[in-house]
């Protein structure tokens, strides 16, 4: 590791500690991250997967229908955040197309899982003011005020509950300290899942193409997130709350990945 890589780290590292968030530049490289976001876009045409919200168009377990950007998740910076937070049996949850369409509307603030109370895989509130997943937002176009950059509220993850946990809290309407995360094609927003996020208003004419990996420690339990499994039936299944659902990596998908990632998936391979 170069010591500029540790630099980062280091500072990525205070960011979420403080506010909660930090942009890492240049993840993808300019000259590879158009075609990246022309390749999931295609692939939410062909698979995508409609959300709630007007103008969204999503596709969860995105690896397994698109491989374009996986070179770029074992990037040292984002694996050094992770391995500093969770020690080194760190590995991949979500990998998530989120597209932003010319109009869509805002979406509702709220904390990513396992903090959205409204799963049915949640740590109740208030829970422990520790970090348990890492999200990383992957501008795969330029997340700009026009193009609907995500909104975010920094120094939220310090709370112990958020707005989906019926907290007074208006998860519509504009929270007095909110800002945009902005960043050029190629950039990666990390942040901490309790951290207060939410979907903006895309006023521009071109899509916002973005896509959420999430790194998690090896003793978080992602069985609910599994079709099939055997929580996802006793949670999910049985009570008719909601959850996520995350596609199994196909093997073959799986025996194709570069080597330093397949161990971030190894627990998700199709059986």
């Amino acid at each position: 590791m170069t010591q500029d890589t540790e630099q980062i780290i280091r500072q990525a590292l205070m960011h979420l500690d403080l506010q909660g968030f930090y942009v890492l530049e240049d993840v993808i490289p300019a000259d590879r991250v158009g075609g990246i976001c022309q390749h999931v876009q295609e692939t939410v045409a062909r698979h995508g997967t409609g959300e709630n919200i007007q103008g969204l168009g999503s596709r969860k377990g995105l690896l397994a229908f698109d491989q374009s950007f996986a070179p770029y998740l074992a990037d040292p910076r984002i694996l050094g955040v992770a391995e500093a937070l969770f020690g080194p049996h760190y590995r991949i949850s979500f990998t998530t197309a989120h597209i932003s369409y010319p109009g869509n509307q805002r979406g509702k603030l709220h904390a990513d899982w396992p903090f959205n109370q409204l799963n049915a895989g949640h740590i109740p509130a208030p829970y422990p003011d520790a970090v348990q997943h890492l999200t990383t937002l992957w501008m795969l176009s330029p997340f700009t005020e026009e193009t609907g950059a995500t909104i975010i509220v920094p120094g939220s993850h310090r709370h112990p509950n958020n707005p989906t946990g019926g907290i007074g809290v208006d998860p519509m309407a504009t929270f007095p300290s909110e800002i945009r995360a902005t960043g050029e094609a190629g950039s990666v927003l990390l942040f901490d899942s309790r951290l207060w996020h939410a979907i903006s208003h895309n006023v521009s004419d071109k899509a916002r193409v973005g896509m959420a990996v999430r790194y998690a420690p090896w003793w978080l339990n992602l069985d609910v997130l599994m079709p099939g499994s055997v929580e996802r039936t006793r949670m999910v299944d049985e009570t008719g709350i909601m959850d996520n659902v995350v596609t199994p990596v196909p093997p073959h998908v799986y025996d194709g990945l570069p080597e330093n990632v397949k161990p971030l998936f190894r627990h998700w391979v199709e059986s």
